[in-house]
């Protein structure tokens, strides 16, 4: 079995932790379906972050109340680069998985489908 990343994304409007726990379960449940193998016990870990704007919650409480018990997680705030997209919540997850490379599917939503053009 290989470990493979998944990359997922989402904004919200205002830093509100009903708003950022809303918009980071939206994204987990969005990754979930686009990844219909993925399996909350081969999950290895998961790493959020923010943008600096977003101080009120841990986007992980999300992935807890969602029943991630058992999965190891850490929040982070991301770097603040000049001109970068405000109000962002990033994830990695790390899969333990037999999938190829090619068949995962990261997924962005709202305004952050603007960093991943590309995948969105």
């Amino acid at each position: 079995m290989t470990n493979r990343g998944i990359r997922g994304a989402t904004t919200v409007d205002t830093d509100q932790p009903d708003r950022i726990l809303a918009a980071t379960q939206e994204l987990l449940e969005a990754i979930s379906r686009a990844n219909p193998a993925l399996r909350t016990e081969d999950i290895a870990s998961a790493f959020f972050t923010t943008t600096d704007d977003l101080v009120s919650v841990h986007p992980a409480l999300a992935a807890r109340q969602m029943g991630w018990d058992h999965v190891p997680m850490m929040c982070a705030c991301e770097i603040p680069v000049p001109g970068g997209l405000p109000c962002c919540i990033r994830v990695l997850i790390h899969w333990n998985t037999d999938c190829a490379q090619s068949a995962i599917r990261h997924i962005y939503l709202h305004e952050a489908a603007k960093l991943r053009p590309d995948l969105s």
